[in-house]
């Protein structure tokens, strides 16, 4: 392909790679997902940059999860992100409605003691025993999520002879101890995958994730589990109704109305 550099703007105080990038988003949305992105060295000689500008405006859209690497392989378009809703639903009851096949790998489930922050969620004494379950979450055989689960071991003692491989905790909840969840919190923050975290998710360390915290009550109000997991930020992205709360600050339009006398209702 023949060098051109008509989409430069050195004027507009927008980095090169920057640019680049805007202009690979163009093409990436001429594209299907799965398709190969041209290699590297052609990159640049289309566009007249060197390998470190190609390479960062193509790492700025792995992270944005507009392409993703396969080792061996090239650069590829992604998939479509998988909107995690806000709502008290199951990993495995997520999947189903998005038409996947939910899987999970159990890492290990053990007996400790409750820190203080556990036993405050949980409403334990500090020290007492919690069950910690750690498990693999797959759609259709891909890591998604990391997910370590604290729950009362007072309460689940069975749960260490339990094997809930491809199989919904909350499904097992609700059918060996009668338990129905009816509300929970949940608290989202940004966060970047270690190596080990990485490696399980089969993505390269320092991959932007969302880290979930949930904390679930049963019908009658007590709490049943914390959760903390970590969610692939390159296959995520959040979505939540919102609602405004009633007794909010008026808009400027509704004072303005008010102050000329409108009806406002």
């Amino acid at each position: 392909m023949a060098a051109t550099r008509s989409w430069f703007d050195p004027g507009n105080g927008v980095p090169k790679y920057r640019q680049l990038q805007q202009v690979l988003e163009e093409l990436i949305d001429r594209l299907q997902p799965g398709d190969p992105l041209p290699p590297e060295r052609q990159l640049e000689l289309e566009y007249g940059v060197s390998r470190v500008t190609v390479r960062q405006a193509l790492q700025q859209l792995v992270l944005a999860g507009r392409l993703e690497r396969i080792q061996g392989r090239g650069t590829f378009v992604a998939r479509p992100k998988l909107e995690q809703v806000l709502a008290l639903t199951s990993f495995t009851e997520d999947m189903i409605r998005r038409g996947l096949r939910p899987g999970s790998r159990t890492l290990g489930v053990e007996q400790v003691p409750a820190s203080g922050s556990i036993a405050q969620h949980l409403r334990l004494p500090e020290g007492a025993p919690v069950l910690m379950l750690q498990r693999l979450r797959l759609a259709d055989d891909e890591p998604m999520a990391l997910e370590t689960v604290f729950l009362p071991a007072s309460r689940f003692p069975d749960l260490t002879e339990t094997d809930l491989t491809n199989r919904s905790l909350y499904a097992w909840l609700a059918e060996r101890h009668g338990i129905e969840l009816g509300h929970g919190t949940q608290t989202i923050e940004a966060t970047v995958l270690g190596a080990e975290e990485a490696r399980l998710l089969e993505v390269a360390p320092g991959m932007p994730a969302f880290r979930l915290e949930r904390l679930s009550y049963d019908q009658f109000g007590r709490p049943v589990e914390l959760v903390r997991s970590l969610y692939r930020g390159d296959r995520y992205k959040l979505h939540a109704r919102l609602e405004r709360p009633r007794g909010a600050a008026p808009s400027s339009a509704s004072l303005r109305r008010r102050e000329a006398g409108g009806d406002d209702r």
